[in-house]
Formats: structure tokens, C-alpha cells, sequence
């Protein structure tokens, strides 16, 4: 039996536990009103994009959501806070945050790497997207317009299905931007976001050749390629390239250091400089080396010296299914399909797969038709 004054200290202990504070401890409970938690991210560029929101439901409420208390039109008190006038939280409870890894473009505006509170200024065919310093607050109970970085107008759009939880998602991407969408009931909100691809890659290069990857010379025939292929920073395309050849415990002369700097040379206007060099990789290159090669020629139409690239891979490897696929293409560029097809007969008795033996069919029959490969 336990003594009387153990009880009295056990059911004090009790009493006080039950009559402790909620602000002390309180027990992990799905998001109130019923509304879910959620969060959507996308990499636009090198650029990492999230929404943090909460989504309320229609519930049925079908033709009562925009324009009502819900998601009210314009600046509103709101009845609590402040009571200054505020946008639509754009979402449930606690306030709705988008964050950027970099700097951006919002419809074409600057707006500087950071996380922002997001805030809607609805209206029935136009809406104001607001980007704010407040990001941890209940709703826009709490708006203050002085705390604003940015404003944009973009168009309302209707949807022909009803979403039912409120949803945020990312659409119309390509490789620079993408519209980040608001959609809830038979409505979409898109704001587009974009950056600036081939200058934060080129940044991205430079911090990177810095540390491990700068100590191979892929990588920096990578970078100098990047910067032939988007033209931009030749000079600085033509010092990667450089390295990739003669860089100290780094830097070796084969054929794809030689023929990315001679690729930058041509595209700087020093024709001269990128020969001499080209007669020095052509012999380091392998079948595949000189293939390939061939085939830039080809999309630059320098049909002539794509000619002599696959003939001369030809004399060096004869009669394989890449230097007759190369003969054909070189003949075919210059005019001589006529002379081609034994090639491409040559190759589609090599061909190694299905696939190949398709392309090689086509490339045939087109030959046959006076089409060009």
C-alpha cells in the first residue's frame, strides 16, 4: 500500500501537468482546416526553384472561391493584425514562401537569390504577384506593403477541369525559364521565371576549374566547347582550350585538345593558326575522332573538308561500317550520291544493330529518290 503523502505528490503532479501551458508543448496535428502541406521544386537552368505552400480545398465550393473571402479581389482588412489593407495569401495559414538558389527574372524583372513570402493582389482578369520580405507570418494578417521587393501583372487563365486542392506546379519549361502556376478550382495563375543559362554556366565553369575538375583536361575541352557552342567568351574559350593542351601535370596534346582549340581559333577568324593545328591532331584522331569531325564539317557546310576527312579515315580504316557511312555522307555532300550507294551497300551488310540497319535503309532509299542525306 502506498504511503498517504506519495498519492498527494502523484496527483499534484498530475494536476499540474494538465494545467501546463500549450505554448510549452504541443503535439504534432495535421494542418487546421483541413488543408495539406506541401512543397514543389524545379531546376530552371542551374537555378533551383520551391514553393512552400498549404493547400485548401474547394469542398464543394464551386463558383465561391475567387472573389470571396477565400480568395478575395484587392487589398482587404482583414480583421485581424494590424488592420491594414492586404493581398490574398496566395494559399492556407502560414504565409506562402518561394525561394531561388540565384538571381532571377520575374516576367522579365531582376529579382536578387533569396526565399520571399508570396502574395497575391487578385483581381478578376488581371493579378498582381508580390514578392516580399515577410516570410514567416500567419496568412497577410501581417502585410506591409513597405516590405515589398517586387511586383508583377500577369493575365488570369481559366481551366477547363476543376482542380480541387489548391496546387502550385511548374509548366511551359524550356531551358532558360519556366511559368510557375497557381491552380485552384477553374483557375490558373502563371508568373514566369527565368535566368540567364549561358552566363551562370559560365560562371559555374570558372568556380568549378578552380577545384577538382580543373585538374583534367576534359573538363576544360568541355568548357571550351560550351563557349564555341553558344559563342560567348571566345577569348576565354580559346584560354580553356589553351590549358587543355599545355597546362603544367595537366595538359595533353591529343586529338580532342587539338581540335577544340583549332575549333575556337576558326570561330575567332584565325584560320591559319586553327590548319596548323588540325594537321597536327589529324593524325592522333581514331576512326570514331575523324568520323566525328567529318560530321561537323558537314553541319558547318564545309563540304569539301568533310569530304577529304571521311576519305582519308577511309584509306586508314577501309571498308568498316563508319568510314563507308562517312564515304557515303562525304559523296553525297558534294554532289556524287550516284557514287555513295556502294558505300551505304557496304554498310547496311555491317550495320552492328537494328537500329543502324534502319538509318543506313533510309539513307537508300533517299539517295534513290534524289533526296539529300
Amino acid at each position: 500500500m502506498q504511503p498517504t503523502y506519495l498519492k498527494i505528490s502523484l496527483l499534484a503532479l498530475l494536476a499540474a501537468c494538465l494545467f501546463l501551458p500549450s505554448a510549452q508543448a504541443q503535439l504534432t496535428t495535421p494542418p487546421i482546416g483541413g488543408n495539406k502541406k506541401a512543397s514543389v521544386s524545379e531546376q530552371i537552368g542551374l537555378t533551383t526553384v520551391t514553393v512552400r505552400y498549404d493547400r485548401p480545398g474547394v469542398k464543394g465550393r464551386e463558383g465561391k472561391i475567387w472573389g470571396t473571402p477565400l480568395a478575395h479581389y484587392g487589398f482587404q482588412d482583414l480583421g485581424y493584425g494590424p488592420g491594414q489593407p492586404a493581398p490574398w495569401r496566395a494559399g492556407a495559414n502560414e504565409t506562402t514562401t518561394i525561394t531561388f538558389s540565384d538571381d532571377v527574372r520575374v516576367e522579365g524583372k531582376p529579382l536578387p537569390a533569396g526565399t520571399y513570402g508570396l502574395f497575391m493582389n487578385l483581381g478578376e482578369q488581371e493579378t498582381t504577384v508580390i514578392f516580399s520580405k515577410i516570410v514567416v507570418s500567419w496568412g497577410s494578417y501581417y502585410y506591409d506593403p513597405a516590405m515589398d521587393v517586387l511586383r508583377v501583372s500577369v493575365r488570369n487563365q481559366p481551366l477547363d477541369r476543376s482542380v480541387e486542392w489548391l496546387t502550385y506546379s511548374f509548366v511551359n519549361q524550356t531551358d532558360s525559364s519556366a511559368a510557375v502556376a497557381l491552380s485552384w478550382e477553374k483557375q490558373m495563375i502563371p508568373f514566369t521565371v527565368s535566368v540567364d543559362l549561358v552566363g551562370q554556366q559560365m560562371a559555374s565553369f570558372r568556380r568549378e576549374l578552380l577545384s577538382k575538375p580543373g585538374f583534367t583536361w576534359q573538363s576544360l575541352v568541355q568548357a571550351a566547347t560550351y563557349c564555341l557552342t553558344t559563342s560567348r567568351d571566345l577569348k576565354q574559350g580559346l584560354i580553356w582550350a589553351d590549358q587543355a593542351i599545355s597546362a603544367r601535370y595537366v595538359g595533353q596534346k591529343n586529338f580532342q585538345t587539338l581540335s577544340t582549340k583549332a575549333a575556337v581559333l576558326t570561330a575567332l577568324r584565325r584560320s591559319e593558326e586553327a590548319n596548323a593545328l588540325m594537321a597536327e591532331a589529324l593524325p592522333l584522331g581514331t576512326m570514331n575522332d575523324l568520323h566525328q569531325y567529318g560530321r561537323s564539317l558537314l553541319t558547318q557546310q564545309r563540304s569539301q573538308e568533310a569530304y577529304a576527312i571521311f576519305k582519308a579515315n577511309y584509306d586508314k580504316h577501309p571498308n568498316q561500317f563508319t568510314t563507308n557511312i562517312g564515304m557515303s555522307r562525304g559523296l553525297a555532300a558534294i554532289g556524287k550520291p550516284k557514287e555513295a550507294l556502294p558505300y551505304l551497300q557496304n554498310a547496311l551488310a555491317q550495320a552492328p544493330d537494328p537500329q543502324n540497319k534502319a538509318s543506313v535503309e533510309a539513307m537508300i532509299k533517299a539517295i534513290s529518290e534524289g533526296k539529300t542525306l
